[in-house]
This record gives structure tokens, sequence and C-alpha cells, in this order.
């Protein structure tokens, strides 16, 4: 029913996905996704992976999983986390990994306004957890969400950290965002 939906919604809003690559590198990831500079993106991207019938989880302030409305925002993937706390998010992300299988989407820029450079957190992750690295974007110009593009484990194992962020940000020129002047192209 959810991936019918989110189908017949995509299509109403006038937005379509593009695999690039195989759907099932959506099922055990750390999924980056960018530019990241506005709310829609959230909602989009949780669309097109309904759409694919892909396991979706985001982490965000346990507060919003703990709330009166925490039942549906687990539903759609929330995975609370408490932010006054000191947490070893690396070790945290392994943990959920070992107990399923799913895609976790981190927006490297921590914000939707402007930064001079990417968080390297996702690429930690990816590396512990032994999982890949599948680059997501939605281009607010053409309606499109790209999925599926993927950095291997053992691309992340051989590769530097300043090649495999070349790579990123050389795919990243061809995407429009929402709020251009939020994004800086120059990711690291």
């Amino acid at each position: 029913m959810k991936k019918l939906f989110a189908k017949l919604l995509l299509k109403i809003v006038g937005w379509r996905v593009v695999l690039e690559g195989d759907v099932d590198n959506l099922d055990r990831c750390i999924l980056v996704v960018a530019p990241h500079t506005a709310n829609e993106e959230y909602l989009l991207g949780n669309l097109a992976y309904w759409s694919l019938g892909k396991p979706l989880k985001i982490i965000i302030k346990d507060a919003h999983t703990k709330a009166w409305y925490g039942p549906v925002v687990k539903a759609i993937g929330g995975i609370g986390i408490d932010r006054s706390q000191k947490n070893d998010l690396v070790k945290f992300v392994v943990s959920e990994f070992e107990k399923e299988s799913f895609s976790l989407v981190i927006t490297p820029e921590g914000t939707r306004s402007w930064v001079p450079k990417w968080r390297k957190g996702f690429y930690h992750m990816a590396l512990a957890a032994k999982v890949p690295i599948v680059i997501a974007a939605g281009d607010f110009k053409d309606k499109i969400i790209y999925l599926g593009r993927k950095i291997s484990v053992e691309d992340l194992q051989t590769r530097t950290y300043e090649d495999i962020m070349a790579e990123m940000e050389e795919y990243y020129k061809k995407i429009t965002p929402k709020v251009p002047e939020n994004w800086n192209p120059k990711i690291y």
C-alpha cells in the first residue's frame, strides 16, 4: 500500500525517481543525501524509497520519538538519539546495522544552511559498519530524485577519503538544489 501511495504522490507532484545502479544497492547502506537545503528533500526521499519498497531510517532527536507523535516518527524510519549526551554515534550506527538491514540517511552538511565543508561522520559510519555509501540527490530543476550510485566497501577500504570526496563533489555538480544559496559545492 505504501509503495503504491508513494508512486502516486510522486507522480501527482511531478517528481520521478532515477536509479543509478541496482535497486539492491539500497538495502543496506549509508545513504548520503545532498544538497540539503530544504525540508522537502526528506519527504521526497522517503517517497522515493517507499516507491521502491525499501526500508529507510534517519537519526533524529529522541524528543521526536518520545513525543505524542513518536510512533509516527518511528514508523517513517526515525531512530531517536539523545543529543544532550555525548554519544559515540559511529558505534550506535554499527549496532543498528547489526540488528537489521536498512538504508541510513545522512546529510553530511548537518544543516540546511551554507557550510564550508561536509562532516566526516558518514564516512566513518560506513567503514565501521562495513556497508557501502550510496549517493542520493534531489534535483529541483528537473524534479528528479537520483538514487543508487554505490561506493563499495572495498572502495572505502582501499581509496583515500579525499579521492572519494572528489568523486562525490564531481557527482553533485549536476544537481540543482531547492535553495542554491544554501549549497556549497566545495564539499571537503
